[in-house]
């Protein structure tokens, strides 16, 4: 599962949650995210290597925390 925006580090996802830019998720031939509840998102983007991941709280389909 990805974040819409391919943010390089973990640090750059939490600082655009908390500034309350509207991140989303989507799983390339996974299905779709859940609306509300806990994911987890890697980054960076295939087919770069992973070098973070995260698990994410989601409300109405956009991420509202970062763990």
């Amino acid at each position: 599962m990805y974040t819409e925006t391919n943010f390089k580090t973990k640090k750059a996802l939490k600082e655009a949650v908390q500034k309350g830019d509207k991140v989303r998720l989507y799983a390339p031939g996974l299905g779709q995210p859940q609306e509300n509840g806990r994911e987890f998102v890697e980054g960076l983007h295939y087919p770069a290597p992973h070098t973070w991941y995260a698990q994410v709280e989601m409300k109405d389909g956009v991420v509202v925390s970062v763990k």
